[in-house]
């Protein structure tokens, strides 16, 4: 608890907030008329009336989720007008007036645009203008906009309140201007009771007792920044901070858990060095938060100066976590850390752009991982990202990097793989072709010009190669103005003893095979090739094709030397043949690179299932984690795709026989350091042999639970996730209740998440049954409740189960989960089948069709769907031909 300031100190504090204020205000207003072009800017609001500042009064009402409040906004009339639209959703207008004046305006509301438009009896001037609304917004119960979080602790349940605005959330907490070119500056003041604690953007100015046991908290000003990153949290907190050269760094919980933010602590104040180093400009705020939520949201918000987590996404602790935890916590942190500068520094101008933010903050995560943690490898280990890019890449329904967003909703959908793991990739093929030290000059010179401001994605190329020396834009924009991901095709031929190397370039595409071509494309490809086992020829910079001298006749040449580029890569036989010689001496990244393209293939139909497992059995016991988890991932489908078929139990059993000799060199006990990538691979071993039925695995992992229910310390917090899942996987009644014992007893949020998702992955119908009817019961965590029905159907093999209740109870499930259950859960749900039928029912089923984001979502779903039922067709019979006539 913060105690209040005495009178002198509230004077001098609030006269440094409004100094801080000021100069961030001119300095933002400086740099944004050299930089940005306003009027240009995408959008949907009219841009005649621009908010400058907004000084914002709320009183949440914890306990009746009531959220009245007053504003002032500072705003600037471009031109001459009687009305005004701005954004609003499910708010009350009691008064509007402008300029202290009695000239109230009528305010006319549209749910559907999520907008209010003001009217005036006269119009407004071109200048200045103090526009006053009060109004009555809510917290909600899901997460978005103010949001309430029920959690337990040992002395009963308790609420708190945090916030999650992006993309067009804002809006929801007060009207405002919620698009990400109409950056002003916030100053915010809360009424709370007096034994909560209130975080937000910026330092807290002033705190002072008001009538019955409330205290009105006011924070500095914020600097000009866009509305979705605007940031409250309320409730029984506890904050431990470090100085990181003058900026105060904190990490908030709710009370009792500040030591569990001590990693996260750590690591925020090394990161915030490094940071203000690598681009030039340093973290301009007096504080950055980092603040754990138990519920709400699943993931992590870059609120400047107050960043928001999910609880488990940040919080360590050694009693129940595996060491192995930290590198997911220092990912996140990286992640949204980064976004201090590229997303909220620098801002993307529309969501057109979003790539801007999440590329690159992926990029950077990834990156100060390698400075701080280079024995992570988390290029190498991290490959699935990309992988994962590629797949959807690959589809008729992949868009550009770069892509048009039409509404709120259609931005939603734009936070997926494409736009963060494509665009991560671009980003490290782009550095790598130009040169670390020059490509971060550019990204220096990129931010010092349009800090405070938003950008483009012309804005950073024309950075880049002002310091690069190269001409980058036709490469990038090849990649992020179209969709596709390109495929390489690499031929050689001998003249003599010499080898010369064809390569040309077509476009990687899976679909079924009864869909129409999808148009060519032609991109600029930076490509690595050389020998499998040396350096990179001279750089290659394909257009269409070339050929190149490469070595002594029958030389093994490999094409994307390191796995940096984002293409595809598919060999002639000689090629194939000779790599397939020389792959246990080429670098873990190049193995893998042969291994994922291979099955990339296999999913094209430009390659048979027999080719991708015969390549297994190049595979060595010790290869690394990153090249099993590939193959895991690959028999992992394969299971899914042949869930009632008769090629099934052939499928498992070459997956054990072939994942089981990789197990028992590692062993269930290691002597590593547990936080290494044999603790890793062992875990994701167990669960995969435990789905996969491998009788001893599961054997084990139920007598190891059974001790472990006797004495906790008897198993190892490494193997506790992986333990349980096979545990709850194969639950009877009496295990499930022990797993749902285990989760009501516990106050940690990982491990509630533990122990309620390995009951809902139990494969007895019943049980299924008990979980889905437990998702209405109001006992589990709204964050949880969509992955409680979706491991029903995925791990537990319930996906009809699941669907029918999903169907049976969907306005009950809507208005507890918010729009993102109807628009993205339940198109992402139905990839759990791999039917026409269901496909079709996906498309007929009108909620998800009610927003332009929900039909692009759907769209998505149904050709996966449709891919899926493709795939299983044409690949597990000649796998289970090959299987059983390889015996192995």
């Amino acid at each position: 608890m913060n105690k209040p300031a005495t009178h002198v100190r509230r004077a001098l504090l609030r006269r440094l907030a409004t100094a801080i204020g000021l100069l961030l205000t001119m300095a933002a207003g400086a740099q944004a008329e050299q930089t940005f072009s306003f009027d240009r800017t995408p959008g949907k609001l009219p841009k005649t009336v621009v908010p400058l500042h907004y000084a914002i009064e709320l009183r949440p009402d914890i306990t009746s989720l009531a959220l009245p409040g007053v504003e002032t906004v500072d705003i600037e009339v471009r031109e001459a007008t009687a009305q005004l639209t701005l954004n609003a959703v499910n708010t009350t207008f009691t008064d509007v007036t402008i300029d202290d004046s009695a000239q109230r305006a009528e305010v006319a509301t549209d749910a559907t645009a999520q907008t209010a438009t003001l009217t005036f009896a006269k119009p407004l001037a071109a200048g200045r203008h103090k526009l006053r609304i009060v109004f009555a917004a809510q917290i909600n119960k899901f997460g978005t906009g103010l949001f309430s979080v029920d959690y337990p602790t040992r002395t009963g349940i308790k609420r708190m309140i945090s916030s999650k605005l992006e993309p067009a959330d804002a809006r929801r907490i007060f009207p405002c201007w919620d698009e990400p070119s109409f950056k002003a500056s916030f100053a915010l003041t809360v009424v709370i009771p007096r034994n909560l604690l209130a975080v937000g953007n910026m330092p807290v100015t002033d705190e002072e007792p008001v009538a019955g046991d409330l205290k009105k908290v006011a924070f500095a000003p914020t600097p000009k920044m866009s509305s979705y990153l605007f940031v409250l949290a309320v409730g029984e907190l506890e904050r431990v901070t470090a100085d990181a050269g003058g900026v105060t760094v904190g990490v908030v919980t709710t009370e009792g858990k500040g030591g569990q933010g001590r990693f996260a602590l750590d690591s925020a104040v090394k990161l915030l060095a490094y940071y203000n180093d690598y681009f030039g400009v340093k973290y301009p705020l007096p504080k950055l938060d980092l603040i754990a939520v138990p519920g709400g949201f699943g993931g992590a918000m870059e609120n400047w100066g107050g960043i928001t987590f999910f609880e488990s996404r940040l919080l360590f602790d050694p009693a129940i976590s595996a060491e192995t935890a930290r590198r997911g916590i220092f990912a996140i942190i990286a992640h949204e850390m980064a976004h201090m500068w590229f997303g909220d520094l620098v801002t993307m101008a529309w969501w057109d752009n979003l790539w801007l933010n999440e590329g690159f903050a992926s990029w950077m995560a990834t990156k100060a991982s390698e400075q701080f943690y280079p024995e992570w490898q988390g290029w190498l280990n991290g490959y699935g990202a990309k992988q994962f890019a590629m797949t959807l890449d690959a589809r008729r329904t992949s868009h550009p990097v770069q892509q048009p967003i039409a509404d709120h909703s259609e931005a939603v959908t734009a936070f997926d793989a494409i736009t963060y793991n494509k665009g991560q990739a671009l980003i490290r093929m782009l550095e790598t072709y130009l040169g670390e030290q020059a490509f971060r000059d550019g990204i220096r010179k990129y931010m010092a010009a349009h800090a405070y401001s938003n950008s483009t994605t012309a804005d950073l190329w024309q950075a880049l190669e002002s310091s690069g020396g190269k001409t980058i834009t036709g490469i990038a924009a090849s990649f992020t103005e179209q969709d596709g991901v390109p495929l390489v095709v690499a031929e050689a031929d001998c003249v003599g003893a010499a080898q010369r190397l064809t390569l040309r370039q077509d476009r990687f595409v899976i679909a079924p095979a009864n869909d129409p071509p999808l148009p060519a494309r032609n991109w600029q490809i930076p490509v690595a090739v050389g020998p499998s086992h040396g350096k990179p020829f001279d750089e290659i910079l394909l257009k269409k094709s070339t050929n190149i001298p490469a070595g002594a006749c029958g030389d093994a040449i490999k094409v994307n030397l390191g796995d940096v580029g984002y293409f595809r890569v598919e060999y002639g036989p000689k090629n194939r043949a000779a790599l397939l010689n020389a792959f246990p001496q080429m670098q873990v990244a190049d193995r893998l690179n042969v291994v994922t393209d291979s099955w990339a293939l296999v999913q094209a139909g430009r390659a048979e299932a027999p080719s991708y497992l015969a390549l297994l059995d190049a595979l060595d016991a010790g290869d690394h984690r990153a090249v099993w988890d590939q193959v895991i991932s690959t028999f992992a489908t394969l299971d899914r795709l042949s869930r009632g078929r008769t090629e099934r139990p052939v499928i498992q059993a070459y997956a054990r026989a072939r994942l089981r000799p990789v197990f028992d060199r590692i062993g269930w006990d290691g002597a590593g350091s547990g936080d290494d990538d044999t603790a890793l691979l062992r875990a994701s071993l167990i669960s995969t042999l435990g789905d996969l039925g491998d009788a001893a695995i599961v054997a084990e992992a139920k007598r190891r639970f059974a001790a472990f229910a006797d004495d906790p310390n008897s198993l190892p917090t490494a193997l506790r996730d992986a333990v349980t899942h096979v545990v709850g996987v194969t639950a009877d009644r009496a295990t499930y209740d022990q797993l749902l014992a285990l989760a009501r007893n516990s106050t940690a949020t990982n491990e509630r998440l533990r122990y309620y998702l390995a009951a809902a992955s139990a494969r007895d119908a019943e049980l299924a049954r008990a979980t889905l009817a437990l998702t209405l019961t109001g006992e589990l965590p709204d964050t949880i409740v969509t992955g409680m029905i979706n491991a029903v159907a995925s791990a537990g093999e319930q996906p009809q189960l699941a669907w029918d209740f999903v169907r049976t109870n969907f306005d009950t499930l809507l208005a507890r989960q918010g729009p993102n259950f109807r628009d993205q859960f339940v198109p992402n749900f139905m990839t759990n089948f791999t039917d026409e039928a269901h496909a079709a029912e996906l498309a007929a089923f009108a909620p998800s069709q009610s927003t332009t984001g929900g039909r692009v979502m759907v769209a998505r779903s149904v050709q996966a769907i449709a891919i899926s039922a493709d795939l299983a067709a044409r690949v597990l019979p000649a796998a289970d031909d090959w299987i059983r006539a390889h015996k192995p």
